[in-house]
């Protein structure tokens, strides 16, 4: 079997039903694929079917029709080279709930100034560095104890850090990648294991950041650069990686990799990505390369 696909359930909810694993296997039939047996990695969380012959766009088409508005993320992977050697991915809404400029910017007061400012960027609609340099000049003459306030109300993503530390068990090199800022990526870099950071650096003049961002500035671009250097260092091929973002500058280095998600992405992101995950958690892409629950590696 050339494929497989892959039926991932919210983990609380259990919502991965037995029917629709069913359903979802004479649809592959229906749509000229040959499945073969299901196979459950985690009961009512997340399911695998592989299958031979026919279209994989057509196979997740269908798939995707059948399950319908049900809590369910579907994708189609290949079999060959399924678990990655390489784990990059982006820090603020990935791993982290927070969108770190906001979180400051409402510590001084400007929070809507500089939210709309930061969803017009991620949604692809102004470029990335015009959209960093604005709302970093607004935080010019803030105290950077304010920074550290900010760091102290990080919320982790559920899966986060099993995932880092499941993948560099077997073998992966994990890099932790960010538009945002180091301040941040290397608090967050140390607390969920991942072997190196890359960010943006603010400016910061006695004790008060200046309202500039340290050149050069990592976009979207940079990303992609920044993924192909991990691995031509880790000695991997860009297909053995596995990319993760939600934002559009993140649409390049998911598009690079051999395994590029988009989770709980802004819809220009999720519609560009090859596999999307809006149900999952972070294990969601430990199911994406056949891991089962007693293959993770446990976390605190």
């Amino acid at each position: 079997m050339s494929q497989v696909l892959v039926l991932i359930g919210a983990p609380r909810a259990c919502s991965l039903q037995d029917s629709t694993i069913a359903g979802v296997r004479t649809a592959l039939a229906d749509a000229g694929c040959v499945p073969g047996a299901p196979l459950s990695l985690a009961e009512g969380i997340a399911a695998e079917i592989p299958f031979a012959s026919g279209d994989p766009a057509r196979a997740l088409a269908s798939a995707r029709d059948k399950i319908g508005a049900a809590a369910v993320d579907v994708a189609v992977v290949p079999t060959a080279g399924r678990r990655k050697r390489l784990l990059v991915s982006d820090m603020e809404s990935t791993v982290i709930e927070n969108e770190m400029i906001d979180d400051i910017a409402a510590l001084i007061g400007i929070g809507p100034q500089v939210e709309a400012i930061t969803r017009r960027a991620m949604n692809g609609e102004i470029e990335f560095k015009t959209a960093l340099r604005e709302r970093v000049a607004l935080l010019a003459g803030m105290n950077v104890a304010l920074l550290e306030r900010a760091a102290s109300a990080i919320r982790i993503v559920s899966g986060a850090r099993t995932l880092v530390a499941t993948m560099k068990a077997n073998g992966a090199h994990t890099l932790l990648i960010s538009g945002g800022f180091s301040v941040f990526t290397g608090r967050m870099r140390a607390s969920l294991g991942f072997d190196e950071d890359v960010s943006n650096t603010l400016d910061v003049a006695n004790g008060t950041l200046t309202g500039r961002v340290m050149e050069p500035i990592l976009d979207r671009n940079a990303k992609l650069m920044a993924l192909k250097r991990a691995a031509a260092a880790s000695g991997v091929d860009l297909a053995d990686a596995l990319a993760v973002g939600d934002g559009a500058n993140d649409i390049e280095m998911l598009a690079a990799a051999g395994l590029g998600v988009a989770f709980r992405a802004k819809p220009l992101v999720a519609a560009a990505a090859r596999v999307r995950i809006d149900h999952g958690d972070l294990t969601a892409l430990l199911y994406l390369q056949g891991y089962q629950p007693s293959e993770f590696v446990a976390t605190l």
